[in-house]
């Protein structure tokens, strides 16, 4: 299997906006390559609002983001998606479009100028609906889905792209457990097998501390913290973005650092 070429991917004294308020200001940070970066915090941080930046969904008010040294909105849409991927948080579908459609869709930026479709584009969008479990949902349209399958059928079309940079905002919501897993152990399958450089925003720190090289703890609109797993998953750490009185152990399955959360009456000393 071809191995991905590296790219570096950063932000320089980033400012991204909605509307007047501001959201992330000022802020510095290089995506490394080859690896599983994951962004966490707590609610309305600018997890989200910084990945919509690195995928330059949202152009900044100040600052840039870069690839490989150079402005991303200097590259041209075809260009930048051959390169970087992105599955926002709820994506929508034209009104009638089956999976396998969507899927085909993520193929665009490696069609040539007459968009003329290939036998690789099918391999390719065949093994992306097998890889998520989305075979027997082909001939279904996309509204008629469950929340669960229609977030697999995005994450196909954006594995059928195969970018060198993926960038996820939440790919494990609607997703019960079992396809969490699926869907995570796919993605460093991607990263291990292929160098896919993943870029994800997820709310599970386990699930973070468990998949990711690098973690990027955000508070309000700010890097609070990043390295790797055992750097930045720490009581102290946890409190501070989190607000959140917890423990940290290993966790038996991985060694990976694991977050138990207290709480308020389970920290308390038993009743007589």
């Amino acid at each position: 299997m071809t191995h991905k070429p590296s790219h570096t991917l950063q932000a320089e004294a980033l400012s991204l906006a909605y509307d007047s308020r501001s959201v992330i200001e000022d802020l510095d940070i290089a995506i490394p390559a080859g690896e599983i970066t994951v962004i966490v915090g707590s609610n309305a941080c600018g997890k989200s609002t910084l990945l919509r930046g690195l995928a330059r969904i949202l152009t900044p008010g100040s600052g840039r983001v870069t690839l490989d040294g150079r402005d991303i909105r200097s590259y041209s849409g075809r260009d930048f998606a051959r390169i970087v991927g992105i599955l926002p948080q709820s994506p929508t579908a034209p009104e009638g479009i089956t999976v396998a459609d969507l899927v085909a869709r993520g193929r665009y930026p490696h069609q040539g100028w007459f968009g003329r479709h290939t036998s690789e584009d099918d391999r390719v969008t065949a093994e992306a609906l097998a890889a998520t479990d989305c075979t027997e949902l082909a001939d279904r349209p996309v509204e008629a889905l469950s929340g669960g399958q229609r977030q697999r059928a995005w994450i196909a079309m954006a594995l059928a792209q195969d970018p060198d940079i993926l960038l996820l905002d939440e790919p494990t919501t609607f997703l019960d457990v079992t396809h969490q897993l699926e869907v995570l152990d796919l993605l460093m399958g991607l990263n291990r097998e292929r160098g896919t450089t993943v870029v994800m925003v997820l709310h599970d720190l386990n699930l973070a501390a468990r998949y990711a090289d690098h973690i990027v703890v955000m508070s309000r609109g700010s890097i609070v913290a990043s390295g790797g797993p055992r750097e930045v998953i720490t009581p102290e750490i946890v409190s501070a973005a989190f607000g959140l009185d917890a423990r940290v152990v290993d966790d038996p399955v991985c060694g990976a650092p694991m977050v138990v959360p207290i709480g308020r009456f389970h920290g308390a000393p038993a009743r007589a």
